[in-house]
């Protein structure tokens, strides 16, 4: 008799095209029979694979989640063949996917710091609302019992999390945690506006520590936490800071994980019996470093594989590793993020240090 899977949550980073990587985790991971995926809290591009996800889990197990989120990806990259942003000819030349050469990204990066998408956009255009739409059974993501989704957005006027759950899941709902506020308007649910769920949790935890009985939770990581060259040029400078903007939620969630850690470790709190939380990551650090922030706008069909592909390597690294201490004990230390980062040869000190 075969054993029971693992039950496991997911918390999906957002990261633009770079979600393709995890559309590759994601791929793996459905065909282990060991684990089973029971919630997924998911921002921006996190909140479009979970939603995508668990729509086609309904249809057709896990078979038709892998199948439905092929058939997604491949709808964005068909929807983005004629866009006037592609890769620089020198870029095609070199095998770049980068598109800092782009004239077309350079122009719609330049016009967005100028205008505001209410200017440049009055009709509020967005093909992915339509996608959405087209692609995602919203009635059966909400009357699932398999998976229990959490999507998060940012209210604009409070700059609070909203999480949008299993009964609340709509394409709006997916397209407020995927707005973001200098390309598209912000996006009305009840009377509230949002953007971004980036800005506030990304991924939003809390829902998988405080509001579930599943303890194994396990981080799908999309931008760099740390970076190893010292930004000089202010395309570098614009691009840290966004990485840094975007992961300044998950680093706060997880630093309170590592306080409260450190308080049962001294006795001062104690966790209920059954209430331990066992964290796991998937992080490709080194694939992450060489990855451009313009590259998050590329949805060339060559490079969406190239990074599902690798998101699937980067899931077998980790099953190889780790997959035995599912059920059992973390394999992801909080502490390590925090401990002092000793500087990489070569690089200089910022000032008299």
């Amino acid at each position: 008799m075969s054993e029971r899977p693992i039950p496991i949550n997911l918390a999906l980073q957002g990261g633009g095209s770079h979600g393709a990587l995890a559309w590759g985790v994601l791929d793996r991971l459905l065909e282990e029979p060991r684990l089973s995926i029971a919630e997924i809290s998911g921002t921006s591009a996190g909140a479009m694979n979970g939603v995508v996800l668990v729509n086609g889990m309904e249809k057709g197990g896990r078979e038709g989640a892998r199948g439905a989120l092929a058939e997604f990806w491949k709808a964005i990259s068909d929807s983005a063949r004629f866009s006037p942003v592609q890769r620089s000819y020198w870029d095609r030349l070199r095998g770049s996917f980068s598109l800092d050469r782009s004239p077309g990204y350079l122009v719609a990066e330049s016009l967005s710091r100028i205008f505001s998408p209410y200017e440049l956009n009055p009709f509020d255009l967005n093909p992915l609302r339509s996608l959405l739409r087209k692609s995602v059974d919203f009635d059966a993501v909400n009357r699932s019992r398999q998976i229990r989704l959490h999507l998060n957005a940012t209210n604009v006027r409070t700059g609070l999390p909203r999480i949008f759950s299993t009964g609340q899941i709509s394409a709006e709902a997916v397209m407020a945690s995927a707005c973001l506020p200098l390309m598209y308007h912000a996006v009305e649910i009840e009377g509230e506006a949002y953007w971004d769920g980036g800005f506030s949790a990304n991924p939003a935890l809390a829902p998988l520590i405080f509001d579930s009985e599943v303890v194994d939770l396990l981080i799908v990581q999309l931008n760099p936490l740390r970076r190893n060259d010292l930004p000089r040029t202010a395309r570098e400078i614009i691009n840290r800071m966004g990485e840094i903007s975007f992961n300044t939620s998950l680093m706060k969630e997880l630093g309170m994980l590592n306080r409260m850690g450190n308080l049962i470790n001294e006795g001062v709190v104690t966790m209920a019996e059954g209430n331990d939380l066992r964290l796991h990551m998937i992080h490709g650090e080194a694939d992450l470093q060489e990855l451009s922030a313009s590259s998050k706008m590329n949805a060339e069909w060559d490079y969406l594989t190239d990074l599902f592909a690798r998101g699937r390597i980067w899931a077998d690294d980790w099953l190889e590793k780790h997959l035995d201490d599912v059920g059992k004990r973390a394999s992801f230390e909080v502490a390590e993020l925090f401990a002092p980062a000793p500087r990489p040869a070569g690089l200089k000190p910022i000032s008299g240090d």
